[in-house]
């Protein structure tokens, strides 16, 4: 099964869900290592004052090559996946991958925390608590097509 990741670089607990879910022999899209010798894509790739940014600045710097590629590649393992696992706290991006992914149909897992409740995760296929209900949750999805 193939699993996309869907978090924040911000988020500490996203490289240990990774590595959780390959040791499980998932295949797994790693948005900050998607390829060896790769650390994804990162907006201070093209300005380190990216934090400052106007609207403007901000349009522009989606139509720049770099945000182009990392869009193909996150968009590309996104659509391949079979599943996708938001993995909380994230961000805007990461809800609209998730969002995306529920949207075609696809199951969405979410591998919550304590906090403020969103009536739109209604839309998951799947409420866990910690990786070990992950997990048991996508042992069962991959046997019987039900998340």
């Amino acid at each position: 099964m193939n699993v996309y990741v869907a978090s924040s670089w911000r988020n500490e607990r996203q490289p240990a869900i990774v590595a959780a879910l390959r040791s499980a022999g998932y295949e797994v899209y790693d948005f900050r290592n998607p390829q060896e010798d790769d650390r994804g894509f990162h907006w201070s790739q093209i300005d380190e004052g990216w934090r400052s940014w106007t609207v403007s600045q901000f349009c522009e710097g989606l139509l720049h090559p770099l945000a182009d590629a990392g869009y193909d590649k996150d968009i590309a393992a996104l659509e391949a996946a079979d599943v996708c696992v938001l993995v909380l706290p994230a961000g805007a991006s990461a809800h609209l991958e998730a969002g995306y992914h529920a949207g075609q149909g696809k199951p969405l897992m979410i591998l919550a925390t304590n906090g403020e409740p969103e009536l739109m995760y209604k839309m998951a296929s799947h409420i866990c608590e910690t990786i070990d209900q992950m997990l048991s949750a996508l042992e069962i999805w991959a046997v019987d097509g039900t998340v």
